[in-house]
């Protein structure tokens, strides 16, 4: 097993990961996001708990999965072949959403692994300075950090890269896990990338194995990256073998096309991927806000019209909102009088 508290090795600077201000969320290059690669490396304005402390208020989200560095142009609006140069900087789903459920003053940890490496170890510092909770994070001695490279295209389009071969995050193996942390969580967040390969897939389902046993709610984006799929029908198949386990449930509009093949703007059909056990799904469309849905009721909230600069980790700040709300008062959607009212609160929080 590595480490889970190693030294830091190298100089201490300055860095900077995407997530940004989202009202409507969205993973897509329409959504509103008025902010680009926040700076992180000052700290929240409320000092975040300890997991035990966190567990007695109920109150902690554990993120698990990927944590990586993007490398991103100097110059916007080009291909990855015509940038002339790229500056590095924090990224990976999970972990965003961790660091934005701190900024906002929550309680937040993150299970995952990186490389026995300069950029993991530099990656396990910017949670920290960020209050992230990281004790369950791991080293690999065999293997490097993940690496991607993005960039949004002048035709709105992003553009990925990935160099994972394997990486470190998807040799995450079960008896890496802390269990006690797992168990100490309100919320389990977590995507589909963990699940392409293995040991990382079953790593993925034995955390959410434990954390169901405590009693947290399991939180999925699916977070589509069809390059880091085999295929699109692997892709489909690996997002859907865990779908009905979520109790919450976040998805973008081109997701559902994705998944089912239909309109995402027809509740008709985005209802047919809700199932038995979910609490609150979330369709996000962009600049033009989300559609939500629960067992009792369901309905629409419009976005906040601002200039767009980059949508990259806009989803992953819509789930920091969304679930830093949610692990406050998890009974917020069990009211069906309650979205009417306060909805511009829960989910227009930036």
């Amino acid at each position: 097993m590595s480490p889970i508290l190693p030294t830091r090795r190298g100089s201490k600077g300055r860095h900077h990961i995407h997530l940004h201000h989202c009202s409507s969320g969205g993973s897509h290059s329409r959504c509103d996001s008025p902010d680009r690669n926040l700076d992180l490396y000052s700290s929240p304005g409320s000092r975040s708990q300890t997991p035990d402390q966190a567990k007695s208020n109920n109150e902690l989200v554990v993120c698990f999965g990927e944590l990586l560095i993007d490398f991103v142009p100097t110059v916007g609006g080009l291909s990855l072949a015509d940038a002339p140069a790229f500056k590095k900087a924090p990224g990976g789903a999970p972990a965003n959403v961790a660091v934005g459920i701190a900024r906002l003053g929550g309680n937040a940890a993150f299970v995952g692994k990186v490389g026995d490496d300069e950029f993991g170890y530099m990656l396990v510092e910017v949670l920290k300075e960020n209050r992230v909770e990281t004790k369950a994070c791991r080293f690999d001695p065999n293997a490097r950090t993940a690496l991607a490279f993005v960039t949004l295209r002048a035709d709105g389009e992003r553009e990925f890269m990935f160099y994972r071969n394997p990486s470190a995050d998807m040799l995450f193996e079960t008896k890496e896990l802390d269990t006690d942390i797992l168990k100490a969580a309100a919320i389990l967040h977590f995507g589909s990338i963990s699940l392409i390969t293995e040991p990382s897939r079953s790593t993925h389902m034995e955390a959410m194995k434990v954390a169901r046993e405590a009693g947290c709610l399991l939180s999925y984006d699916p977070n589509l990256r069809l390059p880091l799929w085999p295929s699109p029908e692997a892709a489909k198949e690996g997002i859907k073998s865990i779908w009905d386990e979520a109790d919450i449930i976040k998805v973008s509009d081109e997701e559902v096309v994705f998944l089912t093949g239909g309109d995402p703007t027809k509740d008709e059909n985005n209802m047919r991927m809700f199932h038995p056990k979910c609490k609150l799904m979330l369709v996000t469309e962009g600049g033009e806000g989300c559609r939500y849905y629960t067992p009792k009721f369901r309905g629409k909230v419009g976005g906040i019209k601002v200039q767009v600069v980059d949508t990259t980790g806009a989803g992953d700040a819509f789930c920091a909102g969304l679930l830093s709300n949610l692990v406050k008062d998890p009974g917020l959607i069990d009211v069906s009088t309650w979205f009417s009212d306060k909805a511009d609160h829960f989910l227009v929080i930036f």
